[in-house]
């Protein structure tokens, strides 16, 4: 692993993830524990920039409307249970963080982020074969992610303070079982920015 060959991917830090204007209170959707996180991941970004310069990828997603969501999510949301339309436009706007112009923006329709295509295409133009993984959700889309990145090649390291889920107690309870257990187990190192940071790159 070295400042050639890594990229920093962040995951959905958008307002319909992150502000309290796109929360559903009603439904146990609420960010607190998110709008805590992204000062950090803020930070982080900072300095990975000075170490490494390069490889900066954010992740955004179309609208979460009926109208840009593939046939299985459409068929998924059948269920009035687990239905979960967003009302489009603001919310998908960067929260906070915001790329620079030598970033890469990948917006995506579903959960995992390898299936735009133009992801893993500038990967490969780039030699990348280990991902920094920030963002959310830890359950949701980064968990996607990793999976089907990992059947592709790709090396990971998950940043578990940089990482989080909405605060509904189960989530942060599975968030917590796959930060400690299935991630470090089957898909990658799992590490604190610090650490991440404080090692000796090349």
């Amino acid at each position: 692993m070295n400042t050639e060959n890594t990229a920093l991917i962040i995951i959905d830090i958008v307002n319909s993830t992150c502000s309290e204007e796109c929360e559903t209170a009603e439904y146990g959707i609420t960010f607190g524990k998110i709008r805590e996180m992204v000062p950090r991941l803020e930070r982080f970004v900072e300095e990975y920039r000075e170490k490494f310069n390069q490889n900066v990828y954010f992740v955004n997603l179309t609208p979460w409307t009926k109208e840009f969501l593939p046939e299985n999510i459409q068929k998924l949301y059948e269920d009035p249970e687990v239905e979960y339309y967003g009302e489009g436009g603001f919310e998908e706007e960067f929260y906070v963080l915001h790329p620079q112009t030598t970033d890469m923006v990948i917006t995506k329709n579903t959960y995992d982020t390898f299936a735009n295509p133009e992801f893993e295409n500038g990967l490969r133009e780039r030699g990348i074969e280990n991902l920094v993984i920030a963002g959310v959700f830890t359950d949701g889309c980064v968990l996607a992610t990793i999976v089907n990145g990992f059947s592709r090649g790709y090396n990971f390291v998950v940043l578990r303070d940089m990482v989080e889920t909405t605060d509904l107690p189960v989530r942060q309870g599975l968030q917590k079982d796959l930060l400690e257990y299935t991630l470090p187990a089957q898909y990658g190192k799992v590490m604190t920015g610090e650490e991440f940071l404080g090692k000796a790159w090349r």
